[in-house]
């Protein structure tokens, strides 16, 4: 018998069309209801249930009551880093689900991906942390410099919180869309909940997409230029 993680037993769970359409809801980052990944997946209530309990046990999912409803969420980082690496390898490999429409166009620009921003805003501002030196791959990691603990210090981010928390402070999350890397980690939750109190950007209520104010993305590419100018 072969020794080892069973990749096999997680994938099949995930390559379920059903499921990998709840998973895909998921990564909004909100709790969502029984009846609402159902709808998201096309199956009955009675089917949603019993897939998520699937899920629950493979220890995917965060399943919690409130009231009269029980609500789902990922289980952590770590399965949204999955899903949006697969989502990647699928379209660099052409698979698409269906035509481009409207909302692409906003989902390209910016989105949430389970709790960082990812997108081109995304990636734009991981190549500018990088350019500016900020931060750095040490072994292929993201790792914060002195200068960028500084940076995120003036934007009225607590450093000393994320460094006491469980969570990897920087990671480097593989973005679907632009096919680089945004920055995750709790150092990625913490700049999107900063441009959300600074009402730079909110998020758009039916679907991944972050929508920035024009102040908000002027402010945004002040902070993270494109050019460094040295």
């Amino acid at each position: 018998m072969k020794e080892g993680p069973d990749i096999a037993y997680i994938a099949t769970l995930i390559g379920d069309p059903a499921r990998a359409n709840m998973l895909t809801a998921l990564m909004s980052g909100k709790a969502l209801t029984v009846s609402e990944l159902a709808q998201e997946a096309g199956v009955t209530i009675q089917t949603a249930s019993a897939h998520l309990s699937k899920l629950d046990t493979a220890g995917l999912l965060r399943p919690r009551k409130q009231g009269r409803h029980k609500y789902f969420s990922l289980s952590n980082d770590d399965v949204a880093h999955v899903l949006e690496g697969l989502m990647g390898l699928a379209a660099g490999a052409g698979h698409l689900r269906k035509r481009t429409g409207p909302k692409d166009a906003a989902l390209r620009e910016a989105r949430v991906c389970y709790n960082h921003l990812a997108g081109d805003m995304g990636t734009q501002m991981f190549d500018s942390l990088t350019a500016q030196g900020h931060v750095v791959l040490d072994n292929e990691r993201p790792m914060l410099t002195a200068s960028g603990a500084a940076f995120v210090a003036d934007f009225d981010i607590d450093l000393d919180a994320l460094r006491r928390a469980r969570a990897p402070l920087c990671r480097e999350c593989l973005d679907w869309s632009e096919r680089r890397s945004h920055l995750a980690g709790s150092l990625g939750r913490a700049f999107l909940n900063r441009f959300e109190a600074l009402s730079w950007a909110r998020r758009d209520q039916n679907s991944r997409a972050v929508l920035f104010s024009r102040e908000g993305a002027e402010a945004f590419r002040r902070l993270f230029p494109l050019k460094i100018t040295l």
